[in-house]
């Protein structure tokens, strides 16, 4: 059985003896152990890439843009196999993980631009015979922590950008899928990037806490459920680090009457059941303007989802796969458990599906809630699955209420062909990303990711421009060079033109 290493110093590590099963959650067996790092093996990191920042932050942002542009050639020529190691851990099909690196991908390909991005600003005579100007210089060591739901993408939103920046970087994926992100990790070194630029410490709240405590890490960005972000927010920000930390999400979309309907059931059957809602931009809940409208969702829903194509991930073709674990896929069924007590109505129940020649995978089929009210634990908490709520309501501020008075404010959407009420939507609705007709609004590489409220502790949101900012700080120089042949008196009073 392999063992899953941490990548040190440009070197593969398997010192400690702590180690973490990793499951293939098609089957239910064990298919690795992922080494877990004590403190020693994260300081070991953070020494390499201590030692190893002089250089990379004198290296012109030219040559630093140079290894992205190698390292984006490096994974389109890999994508199969990158995607087949996605979808063997994690469980997600093969079309799936193939998009998810696809949008990392365009990360990197952001990352390629980093001459034109780090360019400072300059002023001429500021003040006689005074220029100023200003430049971003990258922090020193920075930290990612990243989920399990996208092992390739969000990694991608961190360490290219950091890297080209000038920063040095130590990635603590997560334990339950790491094959792929540290494959992705040696193709970066095979790019050519020097060794102990970037570093993959394996490992649980051990490696995590080791991190936030470690002076040598100027930042630490972070996606994952709310609690943990809160906590790393915290113990960093305590700590004088820079932190964005990305936490849970229960995404709303809005259905109005006007909406085109069949277009909406379609949009709303990849937001809710693809990659079977392990994703934080998934739609959980869909609000319904009207009983007409929600009485026709659900007549169209219904057959769809019994219909979703479901088996191992591996496999082509298919619409979901199973959960990444045997545990979160109880969690999951716990879920619809609580639903059904408190008296929402189980449309369709996919807590008995069993896949043929796979009956120990982690398999939940796709369930849909009606009638749901806010009062219910099923449409207040993340449930991170293949379960769709909908809510009744009767006008859009009834709506947009409702949403705004959720703790979390990461995504949103609104189905309409009424630009009036969509322009009402955007402007006031209290969450970071907003779609009009379009369900997953996921910003591009080249703007921003965040939400609002308990979905992003800290200023800066992920990748783009908010990415260079949290990446390098800003340094300020004001110069003069005298005349020669004149002499001024000191000045006592605050400068001043």
């Amino acid at each position: 059985m392999s063992t899953i290493p941490h990548l040190i110093n440009g070197d593969l590590v398997t010192d400690g003896d702590r180690t973490a099963d990793v499951f293939n959650p098609s089957t239910g067996e064990v298919s690795g152990r992922v080494q877990l790092a004590d403190t020693a093996t994260v300081q070991r990191a953070i020494e390499a890439a201590k030692a190893a920042f002089p250089a990379w932050r004198r290296t012109p942002a030219a040559k630093r843009a140079q290894v992205m542009f190698r390292f984006k050639q490096l994974l389109e020529q890999n994508e199969s196999k990158i995607a087949q190691l996605i979808s063997q851990e994690h469980g997600k099909t093969l079309e799936d993980a193939a998009g998810e690196l696809k949008r990392g991908i365009e990360n990197v390909e952001f990352a390629c631009a980093a001459p034109e991005l780090l360019k400072g600003e300059y002023s001429r005579n500021v003040g006689p015979n005074i220029d100023g100007w200003s430049d971003f210089q990258p922090l020193g060591v920075v930290a990612g922590i990243t989920p399990f739901n996208f092992p390739a993408m969000v990694p991608l939103w961190m360490y290219p950008l950091a890297i080209v920046c000038g920063n040095c970087f130590i990635l603590k994926p997560s334990e339950r899928d790491p094959t792929s992100t540290l494959y992705i990790a040696q193709l970066l070194q095979e790019a050519g990037l020097p060794a102990g630029v970037m570093n993959v410490v394996q490992g649980d709240k051990v490696a995590v806490d080791a991190l936030i405590q470690a002076p040598e890490v100027k930042a630490l960005s972070f996606v994952g459920s709310t609690p943990i972000a809160e906590y790393i927010y915290k113990e960093g920000a305590a700590r004088g680090k820079r932190v964005q930390a990305l936490g849970g999400a229960k995404n709303h979309a809005v259905l109005m009457p006007d909406a085109d309907l069949d277009n909406a059931v379609s949009a709303l059957m990849g937001a809710a059941y693809g990659s079977c809602g392990e994703r934080c931009m998934a739609i959980s809940v869909a609000v319904c303007v009207g009983d007409q409208v929600a009485d026709a969702l659900v007549a169209r829903l219904t057959p769809q989802i019994k219909a979703l194509k479901i088996g191992a991930g591996t496999t082509c073709g298919l619409d979901m796969g199973p959960l990444v674990t045997g545990q979160h896929r109880d969690k999951v069924r716990g879920y619809v458990d609580d639903g059904v007590a408190a008296g929402a109505e189980l449309v369709v129940d996919g807590r008995g599906l069993s896949v043929t020649g796979n009956e120990n995978g982690f398999f939940l089929g796709g369930c849909l809630f009606d009638r749901v009210t806010p009062d219910m634990r099923i449409y207040k908490e993340e449930i991170f699955g293949p379960v769709l709520c909908i809510v009744r309501v009767n006008s859009l501020e009834e709506a947009m209420q409702l949403i705004n008075d959720h703790e979390y404010g990461n995504g949103t959407c609104i189905f309409t062909r009424d630009g009036e009420a969509a322009r009402l939507f955007c402007d006031e609705i209290e969450v970071g990303m907003v779609g009009v007709n379009v369900p997953l609004p996921v910003p591009v590489s080249y703007h921003s990711f965040g939400g609002w409220k308990r979905s992003l502790f800290g200023d800066l949101h992920a990748y783009g421009p908010d990415g260079v900012r949290f990446y390098t700080r800003r340094k300020s120089i004001t110069q003069r060079w005298p005349q020669r042949a004149t002499h001024e008196a000191s000045q006592f009073a605050f400068p001043s033109l």
